[in-house]
């Protein structure tokens, strides 16, 4: 993939195929893109031929870690006398993560036809999806489209006359952020608190109802249906070599045209945003996010960093979600990493001290730097504290708070320290607010201001 070829090649609609028909959420919809056609040729194999395809596709996990999604459910033993469980993670809450929920509004069978393979891959006859409360219409969307697949068959008992049994389970979370953590999202399907839980043992064996469980991602799982359908070696002759296949990636904030863009791993931001209309007009680059807020941010230098596991792990930060948020000159770094700071301050269980106490003192002082009482010292102390959360917490969550952080003083200590010298804040929030008619009257972009200076 080379940003010479034509931007259409860039694209590979896949899961987003039915999006532009008129009703892409409905079964006949989806059947007419070949829905269901990958279930068929599972269903045709023994369950383990069906792991050992996945793994050999290279499929990594669509949810954060990109872990080896075969090999997650290789992991599950066979034979023990124990009921197996299939739970998807759609608790999809992260500051800029908006790939899932797209997803299942939009497709959600694509989801069902994963979730029905991958259950007879692991001997499953059980399986859940644990959504995020708040988007109901998202909820009504999947309920529909479960309901529509028992009457046709493709849940309940013998599955299209295969012997195979499956029921699914839609469950509705109560919007705690910590539950996207698996531990803790099954610990809320048990009806308890939701709080991370000691490993070992690993849910593969100790997992929902102390039995076998894999946890996947929804775009891990709507991605299988098209491995099974296509092949593998189709699957792996997208993206790269160690990162195969396609993805959805999230582009918000100061950008033309935001949304989904569906394409082989590998791509990089600068032709995304190529794609997208490019940074709003007037304006430039300032830092993104390449997977979400809880990622070491990116600047203008690292446009042509490879969209992929490999290639953002070596450039300093994580590929996430996929969530690149875009954010021009006209924002201010300390305030952007103080509110992310908040919600994670907000979205802490409390379980572990580190998490618990250090978000908290990390949200008094970037307050205090952003309202110009800082004092010498203060940046120092956040590193500080920063570096007492990042790996000592008991899950990722306090990672995912001192990222932020960490990466925007390596990359704008220089304007922190501004915020300390001056005694205030330098910018004008206002100015970096989007606009649905345009920008706002008053406000002077970039490129004008340059013109009048």
């Amino acid at each position: 993939m080379t940003s010479a070829e034509p931007a259409e090649k860039l694209l590979t609609p896949v899961l987003s195929d039915p999006w532009d028909d008129s009703r892409p959420w409905t079964l006949a919809t989806y059947r007419r893109h070949h829905g269901y056609e990958g279930l068929k040729a599972a269903l045709a194999m023994p369950p383990d031929d069906v792991i050992a395809l996945v793994k050999d596709s290279g499929l990594r996990g669509r949810g954060g870690a990109g872990f080896p999604t075969g090999m997650k459910w290789q992991f599950i033993p066979q034979n023990d006398g124990k009921p197996h469980y299939l739970v998807v993670n759609a608790d999809e809450s992260e500051p800029g993560t908006c790939k899932d929920i797209p997803l299942l509004f939009a497709n959600p069978h694509s989801l069902i036809e994963g979730m029905v393979i991958a259950s007879y891959a692991i001997r499953c006859d059980h399986a859940f999806v644990y959504l995020r409360g708040e988007v109901v219409p998202v909820l009504r969307r999947l309920h529909a489209a479960v309901a529509e697949a028992y009457e046709a068959g493709l849940l309940g008992r013998n599955i299209l006359g295969s012997g195979v049994d499956l029921d699914i389970t839609v469950h509705a979370g109560a919007g705690a952020y910590i539950c996207g953590e698996e531990t803790a999202l099954l610990d809320s399907l048990e009806g308890r608190r939701g709080q991370p839980r000691l490993r070992p043992p690993f849910p593969a064996i100790a997992g929902l109802y102390a039995c076998p469980t894999v946890v996947n991602n929804v775009e891990s799982i709507a991605s299988v249906p098209a491995i099974l359908a296509r092949g593998k070696e189709w699957f792996k002759g997208l993206g790269t070599e160690k990162s195969p296949g396609f993805t959805l990636y999230s582009l918000s904030g100061h950008v033309t045209n935001p949304g989904q863009y569906e394409a082989p791993l590998g791509i990089t931001l600068r032709q995304l945003l190529d794609l997208s209309g490019g940074v709003r007009a007037g304006h430039r680059l300032k830092f993104w996010t390449p997977g979400g807020s809880s990622t070491p941010m990116f600047t203008e230098e690292h446009l042509d960093v490879p969209l992929d596991y490999e290639g953002v792990g070596a450039a300093g930060s994580m590929l996430g979600t996929k969530a690149l948020q875009v954010f021009d000159e006209t924002t201010c770094v300390v305030r952007a990493v103080t509110r992310w700071t908040e919600f994670y301050a907000h979205e802490s269980c409390g379980k572990c001290t580190p998490c618990r106490e250090g978000t908290y003192w990390l949200v008094q002082l970037l307050r205090r730097i952003e309202a110009g009482e800082g004092v010498d010292g203060d940046l120092e102390k956040l590193l500080d504290i920063a570096d007492n959360i990042n790996g000592k917490s008991f899950c990722a969550l306090g990672d995912g708070a001192a990222s932020p952080i960490v990466s925007s003083l390596k990359y704008f200590r220089a304007e922190y320290e501004q915020h300390l010298a001056e005694r205030r804040c330098p910018f004008d929030p206002a100015a970096s607010t989007v606009w649905a008619d345009g920008p706002r009257p008053g406000h002077q972009s970039a490129t004008e201001r340059e013109v009048h200076a």
